[in-house]
């Protein structure tokens, strides 16, 4: 029996691990809507010099590091358990918001029509989102898994580069996708994009994402080494037999 299944309640590790991630998760939500574009100090083939990418992409890159840290520490079926409890958590957002862009305002209250396009995502963001999320979330769970499996505890940058790599890689390819084509598309909501915009689109956001990806694994290191000094070493993967 592990360390941390002798506990009789979530360590503080847990607890923050956790924290981040929602906190990250419901902070992507209320920022998706603000367009980031950032200029590069040369024009790259299909992106060109600027990348154009929402406004929750750092946000939503914190999940993940918040998540591999999880999965590292505490195994597969723990990780799985936030990012899967975080999808319903946001539709508990989702409806908290709508509810409130329902509700009549005050005279004294901010413009009701600039509290809407601020914080109220449209049907094809929110389809998008929510779809790339539950797919990409799990896959970077089970990635992370599976290469910790063949080079056991070691290689930790290994996992969290590749695992966050290639699911952020899906979780941005179907965001574009079903957001500014397939969504607009089926329910005649919004403009369906060129292909050469939503390929611009799909490297220029990937490319950042990519960076980040890169650079937070010191960070992935030195979370799970100060964890581990308190806690003790890595705990065992209760899904495996």
């Amino acid at each position: 029996m592990s360390q941390t299944q002798t506990r009789h309640g979530p360590t503080i590790a847990q607890v923050a691990l956790i924290g981040l991630f929602v906190t990250a998760l419901v902070t992507a939500q209320l920022t998706a809507s603000k367009v980031l574009a950032f200029e590069l100090p040369v024009a790259l083939p299909i992106t060109g010099a600027q990348l154009a990418l929402p406004g929750a992409a750092l946000a939503y890159a914190l999940t993940f590091l918040a998540s591999d840290c999880y999965t590292e520490l505490y195994g597969r079926r723990a990780g799985q358990i936030v990012v899967n409890v975080g999808f319903v958590l946001n539709f508990v957002v989702l409806a908290l918001v709508w509810s409130t862009i329902a509700a009549p305002a005050a005279p004294t209250s901010v413009d009701p029509g600039a509290f809407e396009t601020a914080l109220g995502a449209s049907t094809n963001i929110v389809i998008g989102s929510l779809l790339a999320y539950i797919v990409s979330q799990n896959w970077d769970v089970i990635v992370f898994h599976r290469i910790r499996e063949s080079t056991g505890p070691e290689k930790l940058w290994l996992r969290n580069i590749a695992s966050t790599a290639s699911s952020q890689a899906v979780d941005t390819v179907i965001f574009v996708t079903v957001a500014f084509a397939v969504a607009p598309a089926v329910l005649g909501v919004g403009a369906v994009l060129k292909p050469d915009l939503l390929v611009s689109l799909i490297v220029g956001q990937y490319l950042l994402k990519l960076a980040i990806a890169i650079l937070d694994t010191p960070v992935v290191y030195a979370i799970v080494s100060l964890v581990r000094s308190r806690e003790g070493g890595p705990a065992e993967d209760a899904s495996v037999a």
